[in-house]
């Protein structure tokens, strides 16, 4: 997933006296519940050559954690290399020559190159060390982050249509039932971990997934996981008034009838007045919220218990009185929705509107899009199968009357929510967002042109880009890590000096097919060979802000660093990022720079989906029509060169 440039900081002091006296309060995680017997997602694998051993006192889910190695630091010499080839397509021969002097000079032997290299290897090799680049990550490009995380940081997925359950309340429940189906195997661990082709995936994340939270604080947030087996209210909010009531009564999960019936209470107590909007407090500036969450609390002596109900929930529900309709309204409404009807510092929040239709929104700052992707996968996938146990459909004569946290308002929170609200309206109004749902092709007929699926739609969005705007510019794809201990993504970087030639080869007609067919599979090529070197932490970004962070204070900055090409090679002009799933209508994220575009995309089997989102003033809408054209071009293009028996074209 994507985040904002990175600025060069220090790591804060998180442990102030706000944030401990909320953790003493919390006991350890449990790891256990009474639950229905359901069945498992599947059972851990046998460990693969090369790992450690691993803890069989853990479920499956976080049995091969410690067992993975560690994330690597590159040798100085291969990110250099690396670096000066990625910034090639973007500089002109002088340019290049005057970077080329000033990589040169910084790791030249006894330059400040090897030193810092030492440094960033002792803090690796530290055995108290998990991981090098954890918390100058987390901190960095989420935690010390102060725009907004709505738009910015945070993400969504839309939904496809459920014939069976067009009733929101209906469908809610039963979200709600299968997604606890999902977090009674993360609590008990009997989920098995991710794979990559036979390798466990890193699972430490998960214990953020659910009854988790983000806290805003100076100068940087911090996440909180409350105890689940404490913890098994579900909070809802519906015309900003917030609901809560437990899934789990007598050590049993309510049927999903019983907790339709506690939602059409829920919408019935809420009626058609609206609360002042808590909510929209937490889509401010994250300096902003922390004072404004001060605030609040001082407003009424039960407001901070009443915060706790919806931070410790096992996840938000917002049951949304509007109804989208188009795959751009949908993807706008999951995306931010009228920014108050929401708590963006929960960790899930499952969106369902009025008519029917429904999505997911994520907090980025402590798991990425893929275990997010997993969760919302099964929920779709188990409900469209039939797979989950709704329960009995009579429901309990006895079911407690959901409760509505009555926040205490005061003169001075109100003028916090008009502020957040203005300046929420005035965020989302600069902003477009558009969807391309290409159904000329997909993941099918890219395998039978012999390329990597996701290579190829890099290669779609270059060739768009170079034609809405005559030039490449800087592209993040994010690459996953998690092979190692703790590891979350790095940069992949797409521009190349193949792909430069490529795009400037489909564009002109002087260039015969066969010759762009030729550059295409070089770009190709390229883009599969960083990508490779990337998932393997061998990307030069993450090793370079470990080398920068590892400057003393006192210390010059080395020229490589204070380079215009340095900051200009990570301005990332196009943030990219793939994942797919078929119940899925669509996901996305904001831009990364204020010039850039946020671009989500899935390889389905048949069509190929795109989410834009950028200021207006970049014109999305622009980028959506090019991105049509491009995939269009290429299909013609290759179904010419690079299939035995030409199929007919588009």
């Amino acid at each position: 997933m994507s985040f904002r440039a990175l600025r060069s900081v220090s790591r804060p002091f998180l442990l102030n006296s706000f944030k401990n006296s909320i953790k003493s309060q919390q006991p350890k995680i449990a790891t256990s519940m009474l639950y229905r017997n359901y069945t498992s997602a599947g059972a851990a694998p046998a460990a693969p050559a090369g790992l450690g051993q691993p803890d069989l006192t853990k479920g499956p889910l976080y049995r091969y954690d410690t067992a993975l190695p560690k994330l690597p630091v590159p040798t100085l010499a291969e990110t250099c290399a690396r670096y000066l080839k990625s910034v090639r397509p973007l500089l002109n021969d002088k340019e290049f020559a005057e970077t080329t002097a000033a990589v040169e000079e910084f790791q030249k032997p006894g330059g400040i190159g090897e030193e810092l290299q030492k440094r960033l290897l002792a803090k690796a090799n530290d055995p108290k060390t998990v991981n090098w680049l954890e918390d100058w990550w987390n901190d960095l490009a989420y935690f010390g982050y102060r725009d907004p995380v709505v738009i910015y940081v945070s993400y969504f997925y839309a939904y496809k249509d459920d014939r069976l359950r067009k009733k929101p309340t209906q469908r809610a429940a039963a979200i709600i039932q299968a997604a606890m189906d999902f977090r009674r195997q993360v609590v008990d661990e009997s989920l098995a971990p991710e794979m990559a082709k036979k390798n466990p995936l890193d699972s430490s994340t998960y214990k953020y997934m659910f009854n988790a939270c983000r806290y805003p604080a100076k100068p940087s947030d911090f996440e909180l996981a409350f105890d689940p087996s404490q913890n098994n209210h579900v909070a809802v909010v519906r015309h900003n008034q917030f609901f809560v009531f437990d899934l789990v009564k007598n050590g049993k999960m309510l049927s999903t009838a019983e907790i339709e019936v506690q939602l059409d209470a829920i919408v019935k107590l809420a009626g058609d007045r609206k609360d002042p909007a808590i909510g929209a407090l937490t889509s401010d500036n994250r300096d902003v919220w922390t004072e404004a969450r001060k605030t609040l609390i001082e407003a009424g002596s039960q407001n901070e218990e009443l915060l706790r109900k919806i931070e410790s929930s096992v996840f938000l529900v917002c049951l949304d009185d509007s109804s989208p309709v188009t795959r751009d309204e949908v993807s706008r409404a999951c995306w931010h929705g009228d920014g108050r009807n929401r708590f963006f510092d929960k960790s899930l929040q499952f969106v369902v509107f009025e008519n029917g239709k429904a999505g997911f929104m994520g907090e980025h700052s402590t798991m990425d899009g893929t275990p997010t992707c997993r969760l919302n996968d099964y929920v779709c996938t188990t409900l469209a199968k039939n797979k989950i146990d709704h329960g009995p459909a009579t429901v309990s004569a006895n079911l407690e009357v959901p409760q509505k946290l009555n926040f205490a308002f005061n003169t001075a929170v109100h003028k916090a929510i008009e502020t957040s609200e203005k300046n929420f309206e005035e965020l989302i109004g600069k902003h477009g967002l558009h969807v391309q749902n290409y159904e000329g092709y997909g993941k099918g007929l890219i395998k039978k042109f012999k390329c990597s699926p996701d290579a190829y739609v890099q290669m779609i969005i270059q060739l768009a880009y170079y034609k809405m705007h005559g030039v490449s510019r800087p592209t993040y794809e994010s690459a996953q890590v998690r092979k190692f201990q703790h590891g979350r993504t790095e940069t992949c970087r797409t521009v190349s000096t193949e792909s430069v030639a490529w795009v400037k080869a489909m564009e002109d007609s002087h260039v015969s097919a066969d010759e762009r067919t030729a550059l295409f599979k070089k770009a190709i090529d390229s883009h599969v060979s960083y990508m490779t070197s990337a998932v393997e932490g061998k990307g030069c970004d993450r090793h370079l802000l470990g080398l920068r962070l590892s400057l003393k204070s006192h210390e010059a900055k080395p020229k490589m660093f204070s380079q215009e090409i340095y900051s200009r090679s990570s301005h990332w002009n196009l943030s990219t990022s793939q994942l797919s799933g078929e119940h899925f209508d669509g996901y996305g994220w904001g831009e990364v720079v204020p010039d850039g575009y946020g671009v989500a995309y899935m390889v389905n089997e048949n069509n190929l989906s795109f989410n834009i989102a950028s200021l207006k003033e970049m014109h999305p809408e622009r980028l959506h029509h090019y991105l049509k054209e491009a995939a269009t071009d290429m299909r013609q293009l290759f179904e010419q060169t690079l299939l035995e028996s030409p199929k007919s074209k588009l």
